[in-house]
């Protein structure tokens, strides 16, 4: 009897580990997917701004530019709280851009 319950509660840690780890790995790793897309579109909308306006006419605009003209703060990376390099840059091609970061 006593090793049945034993059996039982071990088995019902065990299930409930194999659904709580994938999960909440996943709910994490999506969090920080949406944080990255954030800054991303923030730094692109600045680039886009820039471009728009003539003052950044290169086809990669990098952060240094874009912090120069005052279009932007200092962005950090938002898992690590890391500053980006100065040398990260947007690129543009055929109207649509794209944030590159340099390490």
């Amino acid at each position: 009897m006593n090793t049945n319950k034993i059996t039982i509660i071990g088995s019902i840690i065990i299930i409930i580990l194999i659904i709580t780890i994938p999960t909440i790995y996943k709910v994490v790793s999506m969090h920080h997917d949406n944080l990255y897309k954030v800054v991303e579109d923030k730094i692109i909308e600045k680039a886009k701004n820039c471009y728009n306006d003539g003052i950044c006419l290169n086809e990669n605009i990098t952060l240094k530019e874009l912090y120069d003209h005052k279009y932007l703060e200092k962005m950090s990376d938002p898992v690590t709280k890391e500053y980006y390099n100065e040398n990260s840059y947007v690129t543009i091609k055929d109207n649509k851009y794209k944030f590159i970061a340099v390490e």
